[in-house]
């Protein structure tokens, strides 16, 4: 009976008692012959450790635990080392069962909760998901990488980053590193190898040069994408400065007084404004001329990027860019040259179909995660939990055999 309540193949139970923390069952493993705890051969014996305990799933409110003395084994690889056993990692003092049904919770609740549910500490969930994160993560994540989206996210409040690559293709990250800018993304390209970086076709990114520059350099034939969204976000900046400008300008005036209030009625698409914000449109229009062409631009650009024939986005960027340029706005005349230098990058976008879109969905779940885990304290465990919440890691919870 205490070996179907236990659950777990390859071992014998030989008694059981009751303690202040829960039952401890004794067990031992069926096979006899000792196996090295890291590399799994049969080796000669060597002692007898203490016995120990491993933490296993309750029954209702009766916590169990795995008692066992484990042997010590001389293995030609790694020395002497603690055995294998067969309910649980090497070096860890939860069955494999415990540390499923923990990384199963992890990932569809936030830390605190599965602290409780467990019986746990907040350490220790994150220390069992990186276990388990390493034991399944797919070792042939980076094999047959053709479209990629790359982009960073900060975390402890924005003094850290990490550095996430998305396959677009199967829709999950394959690779997390420590940090942001160009020599982050090279430990990518160093891990990916020059034949499978020579296979990406598309990479989709922002409009960062550090980012960029690694492309450049270790996959050169790749096609960079810039979606709509981060060009149609320099606009809006754009828009934004020359509106501060005016305002720093007319403060005082009645001109002045007529931009209180404008920012969003400039920002927001004309179907999206209120009653009162097209008002203040109007008041702008009718009182900044100035300011009220660079709308103009702002609206002209997102028209150019709706476009879904490349040649004709192409030709409405390049008079778009010569009305900048002449337009005596400092930032969309800055904002032009940005556009006729990457021109191409942008058409990848409308050809292609392409956008960043798929790595900040993938983005804005981490910050949920993050925010449920009331913040990492390294890089390590936000990395474990973004391999397993999107990393394509399945997990089922240990569930009950039914007769």
């Amino acid at each position: 009976m205490l070996r179907r309540l236990v659950g777990v193949k390859g071992l014998v139970v030989r008694g059981a008692r009751f303690e202040s923390h829960g039952v401890e069952v004794e067990v031992r493993p069926r096979q006899r012959r000792a196996r090295c705890g890291e590399c799994g051969r049969p080796c000669p014996g060597y002692d007898t450790a203490a016995s120990r305990l491993w933490r296993h799933l309750s029954l209702g409110r009766t916590v169990f635990w795995l008692r066992y003395a484990p042997r010590r084994v001389q293995c030609r690889e790694h020395g002497v080392r603690v055995e294998r056993v067969p309910w649980a990692a090497h070096d860890s003092h939860f069955t494999r069962e415990f540390e499923k049904m923990t990384a199963w919770l992890a990932q569809r609740m936030d830390k605190t909760a599965t602290c409780r549910l467990m019986g746990i500490n907040w350490r220790t969930v994150g220390t069992l998901v990186q276990r388990l994160v390493t034991a399944r993560l797919d070792p042939a994540r980076l094999e047959e990488l053709y479209v990629i989206g790359v982009d960073e996210l900060s975390f402890r409040r924005h003094h850290e980053y990490v550095t996430v690559v998305v396959d677009h293709l199967k829709k999950r990250v394959v690779w997390v590193g420590e940090g942001k800018g160009e020599k982050t993304l090279q430990q990518f390209f160093d891990e990916l190898g020059k034949e499978r970086s020579q296979a990406l076709t598309h990479v989709t990114m922002d409009l960062g040069a550090a980012y960029r520059a690694a492309v450049e350099a270790r996959a050169p034939q790749a096609q960079k994408v810039f979606d709509r969204f981060h060009v149609q976000k320099l606009a809006n900046e754009a828009l934004d400065t020359v509106r501060r400008q005016e305002a720093g300008l007319l403060g005082g005036t009645a001109e002045g007084q007529a931009l209180k209030r404008s920012r969003w009625a400039l920002l927001k698409n004309p179907w999206n404004l209120t009653q009162r914000q097209g008002q203040k449109l109007s008041e702008v229009a009718r009182t900044n001329r100035r300011l009220y062409r660079a709308w103009l631009l702002k609206e002209s650009l997102a028209k150019g990027l709706s476009y879904h024939q490349p040649l004709r986005a192409e030709q409405h960027l390049d008079g778009w860019a010569q009305w900048a340029s002449r337009s005596k706005l400092k930032p969309f005349v800055k904002l032009s040259k940005t556009l006729r230098r990457f021109k191409h990058c942008i058409l990848a976008y409308i050809s292609t179909g392409l956008s960043n879109g798929l790595v900040e969905g993938l983005n804005n779940k981490i910050r949920l995660i993050t925010r449920s885990a009331f913040g990492f304290h390294s890089a390590k465990a936000l990395t474990a939990m973004i391999h397993l919440c999107c990393g394509g890691i399945p997990l089922t919870p240990p569930l009950p055999v039914l007769a």
